[in-house]
């Protein structure tokens, strides 16, 4: 399998990850910055919260990391969070601005 497609793989399985807050999944949201996977076939996510003070800001992370380390062709998964760009509902894609009122 390659980088790319196991990338993609990643994303379908952190489509499966919902905002306890807000009834769309964390990709939509935008809460994903970079899925990015290595020779060795390690997976490194880079994402955001909608802010610092979030209350799942520990268990979220963990979730991603274990739905990523799942993905056939994954040997260990990696959540770096950032805030930089913060968060905003721009980030959110059409499909879930759409399920949220926001079009």
């Amino acid at each position: 399998m390659d980088k790319r497609k196991i990338e993609d793989e990643i994303v379908v399985a952190l489509k499966t990850i919902f905002d306890p807050e807000i009834p769309v999944d964390i990709y939509e949201l935008g809460l994903i910055y970079e899925v990015k996977v290595n020779d060795e076939g390690n997976a490194f996510i880079q994402m955001t919260l909608t802010s610092p003070s979030c209350p799942v800001a520990e268990s979220l992370p963990l979730e991603v990391e274990q739905k990523a380390a799942k993905v056939e062709g994954v040997s260990s998964a990696k959540v770096d969070i950032t805030f930089d760009p913060p968060w905003t509902q721009d980030m959110m894609s059409e499909e879930a601005k759409l399920e949220l009122g926001f079009l």
